[in-house]
């Protein structure tokens, strides 16, 4: 009959008072719940907590890391090693991201470990300033164990 969007006035009926009333008490119900609620934590905790300490940032160079690094160092230059000796038998790099290094001659395959190894410390560093601790070493030992599979790869390889 109306169009849509037109307000129209409808005599207040039986059901319409019912519900206005059962709106109007519930509404009471939960505000009068409410403020119990708050009434409950206010006595709780009379006052306020302290705010929390500023976090203190942890020394990267611990005695764990200096243990990790020193162990990764010595499986890269290891891989190096290994690497040069297999590539002088006549066997093939399979990485193609160390394969150009690795082609043209020590100096440049040292560079390209040297890359690697500087790059893998890094992202050690870059979890450590943002506060991924944890992440921090289970990177590092992630790469301490790949470095150690690639070495050991290379040996049985070698032989």
């Amino acid at each position: 009959m109306y169009p849509h969007g037109v307000l129209t006035y409808l005599e207040p009926t039986a059901s319409r008072y019912y519900w206005r009333q059962m709106r109007l008490l519930l509404t009471i119900i939960l505000l009068s719940v409410a403020a119990q609620a708050q009434n409950f934590v206010a006595s709780a905790s009379p006052k306020l907590p302290d705010a929390p300490a500023v976090a203190t940032q942890q020394p990267f160079w611990t005695v764990e890391n200096r243990v990790n690094v020193g162990i990764l160092a010595g499986l890269v230059s290891a891989d190096g090693i290994t690497t040069r000796i297999g590539l002088d038998e006549g066997f093939r790099e399979v990485n193609p991201v160390v394969r150009p290094f690795v082609t043209r001659g020590t100096a440049a395959s040292v560079a390209g470990f040297g890359l690697g190894f500087g790059s893998g410390v890094g992202v050690a560093y870059l979890l450590h300033r943002t506060h991924h601790y944890k992440m921090e070493r289970v990177a590092m030992r992630l790469m301490i164990a790949g470095e150690s599979g690639f070495v050991a790869n290379n040996i049985v390889q070698v032989r």
